[in-house]
């Protein structure tokens, strides 16, 4: 009943994808998720330096001014 194979043995033989093939796949994979990480890392870093006055704005009229401390 068991053959000696494991799950991912099996699935392997089952896709007919070599280890290159499979390689190949987790790198264009990992390089394409690295790339919209770039991306989203310089689009955020764009809107903190266009809009770093208004935040600090922001976090001033959170102040009552009452001098009390939450």
């Amino acid at each position: 009943m068991f053959d000696g194979l494991t799950m991912k043995d099996n699935q392997d033989k089952l896709s007919g994808k070599s280890a290159a093939d499979v390689k190949d796949s987790r790198r264009d994979r990992l390089k394409l998720a690295l790339r919209e990480n770039l991306k989203r890392r310089k689009s955020q870093a764009r809107g903190r330096s266009d809009g770093g006055a208004s935040s600090e704005n922001a976090d001033a009229s959170l102040d009552d001014g009452s001098g009390e401390k939450s």
